[in-house]
């Protein structure tokens, strides 16, 4: 079972930018090779930092209007949102430490 919530156009204000706590969000698609290698990871980093972090998916296919309103060119991407305001970003399968590492500075 994923831990992350699959969020939408019309869910991602109410979800990411208005959350209490960061929030990281994989913008992602199924056809993507390298954002299936990247899911277990995002999923790991669900459960460990389950309570200081929210973890969120992003189908950029579905959801079109939130990944142009963010320039996202290449997938999988993940932005790290703090206040509502993106204040980080990962672009690429990245190892989890380095996603480990990102998030800590907005903990």
């Amino acid at each position: 079972m994923s831990e992350a919530a699959q969020v939408t156009d019309s869910t991602f204000k109410q979800e990411v930018l208005d959350s209490a706590i960061p929030v990281l969000v994989d913008f992602w698609a199924p056809w993507c090779g390298p954002c299936r290698m990247v899911g277990p990871v995002v999923d790991e980093i669900a459960t460990q930092y389950k309570d200081q972090v929210k973890v969120v998916k992003v189908n950029t296919d579905e959801n079109p209007n939130v990944a142009s309103q963010y320039g996202i060119r290449s997938i999988p991407t993940l932005m790290i949102f703090k206040g509502g305001q993106r204040v980080d970003m990962v672009v690429g399968a990245v190892p989890k430490t380095t996603l480990s590492n990102t998030l800590e500075k907005y903990l």
